[in-house]
């Protein structure tokens, strides 16, 4: 190790806590422990209003030590908004994050560090699942959830890890950069994984221990929490996944988008409205409650501003408009001739938006090729 390390390096941790006065103290002394000739250690700690005496804590040993930076939020917002305040005052070659509860090993941040110092990894991340170390062995069913959200994550992000909720994982500085979390609680975790993988790094993983603590211990995560980060993995990633995924997700919602247009069109027709009015009207409608999702989901679809999406719901309403009535001229119904229509809709609809996507990620990818 004393020949990778040298003292030109410097290491930011970042230790997110709320409510951790039992244990903080002994985390800084044994994160302490880890800094020696070899490489400078910077270590902020973010209180996040916490109700005990952590916020006391930080303060004696951000008095004690240099080397350690106290910052307090005045109300509670969340693991994710800690880190996230933590990362924008980092000063280190190197960012990682560490929590203030005893679960893992300072030691291991050494191992980590390994691959971004030679050159081989932008991102490390710990796994809890690849150790060969000590593992407390908990809850089985914090485990299944565990593995089904990485599944879940995987799949939307091509990425192979066996950890993605692991709570240890270490960037090179100019990664954090390029990064702006959003998330305030632990939703983080997904979107971090989203972002890392949506920007094409070198993604290293390797085993640590794990220390596990029980809710009575004090552990915070609960089923909301993994809800949550089921919705956070769809949230990032649905527009940037693989393209097998990304196609039967939108063949599925658009399957329910035309049967959902289906049903306002035949309910409009049966009130007496006429065809054209039917149609514009039913298509309107869908295009509206799907732009409300996307806007409600921070989702920036087609890259573009709300009056560009009216321009394209408009001219997409026209040629629904447009195929229907050919379809009902050629002798079908008119209900044959709004599913025909929705249905050619969304196959060019999505052609438009994979050729889009694929040109934009394309001078993406070489500027970030550049910047590496």
């Amino acid at each position: 190790m004393e020949n990778i390390l040298n003292s030109e390096i410097k290491l930011s941790v970042v230790i997110p806590c709320y409510n951790e006065q039992n244990t903080l103290k002994e985390c800084i002394e044994k994160l302490k422990g880890i800094s020696d000739s070899n490489f400078a250690l910077e270590i902020i700690i973010v209180d996040d209003a916490s109700t005990d005496l952590s916020s006391h804590v930080a303060r004696e040993l951000a008095d004690k030590y240099s080397e350690i930076i106290f910052v307090q939020h005045e109300v509670n917002k969340g693991k994710g908004a800690a880190v996230r305040t933590g990362f924008k005052i980092v000063s280190g070659d190197y960012v990682a994050v560490h929590d203030a509860d005893l679960e893992y090993d300072p030691n291991d941040l050494k191992n980590l560090l390994i691959p971004l110092i030679n050159g081989k990894a932008d991102v490390v991340i710990g796994s809890r699942f690849l150790t060969v170390g000590p593992h407390r062995v908990l809850y089985f069913w914090h485990s299944i959830g565990n593995k089904i959200l990485t599944f879940l994550s995987n799949m939307l992000t091509d990425l192979n890890l066996t950890d993605m909720e692991s709570g240890y994982k270490i960037f090179k500085k100019e990664v954090i950069r390029k990064i702006d979390i959003e998330e305030n609680r632990f939703g983080f975790e997904p979107e971090i994984i989203a972002k890392v993988s949506h920007l094409k790094l070198r993604i290293y993983e390797m085993g640590v221990s794990y220390f596990g603590r029980t809710y009575e211990e004090g552990k915070k995560i609960g089923y909301k929490d993994g809800l949550w980060a089921l919705y956070c993995i769809f949230k990032y990633n649905i527009f940037k996944a693989p393209a097998p995924i990304q196609t039967s997700l939108y063949i599925f919602f658009g399957i329910i988008a035309v049967l959902v247009n289906l049903i306002l069109f035949d309910k409009l027709v049966l009130l007496g409205l006429k065809l054209e009015l039917a149609v514009l009207l039913s298509f309107s409608i869908i295009g509206i409650i799907g732009y409300q999702i996307l806007r409600g989901g921070k989702i920036n679809y087609y890259a573009v501003k709300p009056n560009a999406y009216i321009f394209i719901l408009i001219a997409f309403g026209f040629m629904d408009l447009g195929i229907t009535k050919l379809f009902i001229l050629l002798g079908t119904t008119s209900t044959f001739g709004k599913v025909s229509a929705m249905m050619l809709i969304l196959i060019f609809n999505f052609i438009i938006r994979r050729f889009w996507k694929y040109s934009r990620q394309g001078r993406k990818s070489l500027r970030l090729k550049n910047e590496y």
